[in-house]
């Protein structure tokens, strides 16, 4: 990885995000990056615990003169989308992302950036980590497995938590803060089909089609495949494709 990213500012943020993209941490496969996240907690002298899901909690007392204010709870998920260019070798079990700064921009080579949220799980992080930010009672929650189904939220145990306020730390939109709740259902459908042999004389063909405009399945999906069309984002902001 580029020294280049640990020398951006504010460097707390950016170092903290290198060491988080250091650690293997696609969907469902969360085990190296909740050790991570504990050991970091628990390196601060922090009080830090699993629940039985997988989430990580971490709370941090107010600073001197805030312990009379609400508490108040952020929160990001710890797992990322992996994904790469099919010319691209990597190994999202064992490798670490890839990342170098283009201009005003933070970039992974041939990969999935793990932006999304790693970026919110930095921020986080760096509160946890600093001695010169007046603050509330704060608890962290670290969730898992966000990518694919929210079952990190869906299984987070009751009365671990006590905040009075919660930030999520999650979002496509820059400079703007959204008051209110989101839900979600998975749909699971089957079918059945019969299989038929190829006729004699036939052939089979992967055609692959690449250079085309991505964005966030969640968001721009309803342009249409190939036709996503991103307004620009600043350099943290990484995409799921949706070709």
């Amino acid at each position: 990885m580029s020294n280049a990213v640990r020398n951006l500012e504010p460097r707390p943020l950016w170092n903290h995000f290198a060491d988080l993209n250091a650690v293997p941490r696609p969907s469902k496969k969360e085990e190296r990056v909740i050790k991570f996240i504990v050991d970091f907690g628990k390196g601060l002298g922090l009080p830090t615990s699993v629940d039985a899901t997988g989430n990580v909690i971490i709370k941090k007392p107010a600073s001197k003169g805030m312990e009379n204010k609400p508490v108040v709870l952020l929160q990001s998920h710890l797992d990322m989308v992996h994904q790469k260019n099919a010319d691209t070798k990597f190994d999202f079990d064992k490798e670490g992302i890839r990342m170098v700064v283009k201009g005003d921009w933070v970039e992974a080579e041939g990969t999935t950036l793990g932006a999304d949220n790693g970026i919110g799980v930095a921020s986080i992080m760096t509160i946890l980590a600093s001695n010169d930010i007046p603050h509330p009672p704060i608890e962290a929650l670290f969730t898992i497995d966000e990518e694919t189904g929210l079952t990190g939220a869906k299984g987070l145990e009751g009365g671990l938590l006590h905040a009075k306020y919660m930030l999520n730390l999650d979002t496509e939109d820059d400079q703007e803060l959204t008051i209110g709740c989101a839900g979600g259902i998975d749909v699971t459908g089957t079918g059945d089909y019969m299989q038929e042999p190829v006729p004699i004389g036939m052939a089979a063909f992967r055609l692959g089609v690449k250079g085309l405009t991505g964005g966030h399945s969640g968001v721009d999906i309803h342009l249409g495949p190939g036709q996503c069309q991103q307004a620009r984002k600043p350099a943290f902001v990484g995409w799921r494709f949706a070709i």
